[in-house]
């Protein structure tokens, strides 16, 4: 649901774009540390907002690190 927001961001699309680790952060709704393989030995990691049930909002693209590799630790930012 985020690929669209991170390929206008970036201004490009991803042919690739598989998640291969999560993590969660739970706030005021629930952070999604994301890595995602997105093409050769590209990987990038996503900050992915899901707010709470009550306030019915799409899930949002926060931020996000691009040139990162499969080895990379995926961390909270």
């Amino acid at each position: 649901k985020v690929k669209s927001q991170l390929e206008e961001k970036e201004g490009k699309t991803f042919d690739i774009f598989t998640a291969v680790e999560f993590k969660t952060q739970v706030v005021a709704g629930t952070n999604y540390f994301i890595k995602v393989h997105v093409g050769n030995d590209e990987f990038m990691h996503l900050r992915v907002f899901k707010s709470l049930p009550h306030e019915s909002k799409p899930l949002s693209l926060h931020s996000y690190q691009g040139s990162k590799t499969k080895h990379d630790e995926l961390a909270f930012f």
